[in-house]
């Protein structure tokens, strides 16, 4: 039966294949698909408390659901999901929700619950399967089904919500509610490391028993953020190794890995160590989920961006960075656009329509499109998430692209980072400083770095990058830049110290203001004065 249930997925996986590559070849029907899915949404959301409240109904056009339905932050719906998780019915969404996935805090720190109806874990499975169909249909084979897929998420051990008696509400990150919810047939066939272990907490424990388990298993695709995949590249090499010379990449160990699946976190200061962690030919595959939906993923090469996943079930909107003001959201709403009119380029923050029951929903993600026929995108940063103390508006990306292009030229390794600005006072009238970087680098590079040279070409990095940043540097209102180099250990160490290690957490960036520079300051005994 085994061998009959393995040769069953191959023909599938091959036939899914090929018809997922014939779809991605037709580059002009995503608009139409977003109108449908929209209707479909809308049917669902009529017949709702909030839907009522608003006056939405099934049948209405997407200009009447614009202006009837007003741009809302998820904070705004949490009044709503209170009530969900209390166990009150067709608040959001018809019917009662069990599930509410936890989001990592990584802006704020404030951990935050989102609905998880049995609509919206459709959704994560119909994306989850069509990212991994995207990635079979570019390489042109289904190969990556022969074997065991590896998922690096949290754990996935659910709480029960204390706001319900009867025990029928759960809590927890996304990659456990969606493990905990698997089809059998995934669960038999492809998912590692195994229920029992993905339960377990984040801990070296953990990867060292998922490295136990699956060493001597098929493994062909390994997915995860770039902390937790070096962290089980680590763990891995130790065990094979046993007293002999250690494997050179984790092909050695599983020869028929041929992807890594990675997202949550940009992979650009990681990219070369993943490579070089991961084998020769193994190939990398890029997807962008979140708490509030499965948003898009890779299905061409790197520089393409990624592809929009328009029938996945989400409707989505943009809305113009230049006119994004979170104190006056409810007269933005028209200045949202849908995929029909969004414009390459253009830096758009993300809002989502889901089958969670999250309408209208402005997220804190910027994207912008590389194209638009087919819609492909890439995450340029969060709106918390960028420097802009001294009128600079320095996005995530262009902070990172110029880190891993300074670190690139000298063969220094990124371990972790963090920016901030500090303060030194005023210039007639305008506030006058600058940005320190936090930087943590692999030990043992041939050309030993030094926080002032490395200062020096971020500088020239930015400026050629931002011309907001490069008007104020000659203006004396930013002066140069501060590198603080720190010794190995200490990102980690603070983000255990604050409970962000491990499965789907990752570093923020930058922050506008100093929390996280002044912990990290405290933490190495540095100080700024």
């Amino acid at each position: 039966m085994p061998a009959l249930s393995q040769s069953l997925l191959q023909l599938g996986s091959s036939f899914l294949t090929a018809l997922t590559a014939q779809r991605l070849r037709q580059v002009n029907g995503d608009v139409a698909i977003q109108q449908r899915t929209l209707r479909t949404l809308l049917a669902k959301l009529a017949v709702t408390d909030y839907g009522r409240d608003l006056g939405l109904t099934a049948g209405m056009t997407c200009e009447q659901f614009r202006r009837t339905a007003p741009l809302r932050t998820s904070a705004q719906f949490a009044p709503f999901i209170e009530r969900m998780k209390l166990g009150e019915a067709d608040v959001l969404w018809p019917g009662h929700c069990s599930f509410f996935a936890t989001s990592s805090g990584t802006t704020t720190g404030e951990v935050r619950h989102l609905p998880v109806t049995g609509d919206m874990l459709r959704h994560f499975r119909r994306a989850g399967t069509d990212s991994l169909l995207y990635y079979t249909a570019r390489v042109g084979h289904s190969g990556v089904f022969r074997g065991r897929h590896l998922f690096l998420g949290g754990s996935s051990a659910l709480a029960t919500l204390e706001a319900r008696p009867d025990e029928s509400s759960f809590a927890g990150n996304l990659s456990a509610i969606t493990t905990l919810n698997l089809p059998p047939w995934v669960e038999r066939l492809l998912f590692e490391p195994g229920i029992e272990i993905a339960r377990m907490e984040n801990s070296p424990a953990k990867i060292r028993a998922i490295a136990t388990r699956t060493l001597g298993r098929d493994i062909t695709l390994l997915a995860g953020t770039p902390e937790s995949l070096l962290g089980l590249t680590a763990a891995v090499g130790e065990l094979a190794a046993q007293g002999t010379t250690r494997p050179q990449g984790l092909q050695a160990v599983w020869p028929n890995l041929e992807c890594v699946v990675h997202g949550y976190a940009p992979i650009g200061p990681f990219a070369d160590t993943l490579r070089a962690a991961a084998g020769p030919t193994v190939n990398f595959h890029e997807v962008y989920p979140s708490p509030e939906g499965f948003i898009a993923a890779q299905d061409a090469a790197p520089a393409d961006g990624l592809r929009l996943m328009t029938r996945a079930g989400i409707f989505f909107e943009f809305l113009p960075v230049r006119e994004f003001d979170e104190t006056r959201l409810d007269t933005l709403g028209a200045k949202a656009v849908t995929l029909e009119d969004v414009q390459p380029g253009v830096d758009y923050i993300l809002i989502l329509t889901t089958p969670a029951g999250l309408c209208r929903c402005v997220t804190d993600d910027v994207v912008r499109f590389i194209s638009t026929q087919p819609p492909r995108l890439v995450y340029v940063g969060n709106t918390r998430q960028q420097l802009n103390a001294f009128g600079e508006h320095v996005t995530e990306k262009e902070l990172t692209d110029s880190l891993v292009t300074v670190c690139r030229r000298h063969n220094w390794t990124i371990t972790n980072f963090h920016i901030a600005p500090e303060l030194l006072g005023r210039v007639t009238g305008q506030l006058r400083g600058h940005h320190e970087w936090w930087v943590e680098l692999q030990p043992l590079t041939v050309q030993t770095p030094t926080g002032p040279a490395m200062a020096r070409e971020l500088d020239v990095e930015l400026r050629q990058r931002n011309g907001n940043y490069a008007s104020r540097r000659d203006r004396g209102v930013i002066t140069e830049p501060v590198v603080r180099l720190v010794m190995p250990g200490v990102f980690e160490q603070w983000m255990r110290g604050v409970g962000r290690w491990g499965g789907e957490c990752k570093m923020t960036r930058c922050r506008g203001d100093r929390l996280i520079a002044d912990e990290l300051a405290r933490l190495v005994r540095f100080h700024t004065e």
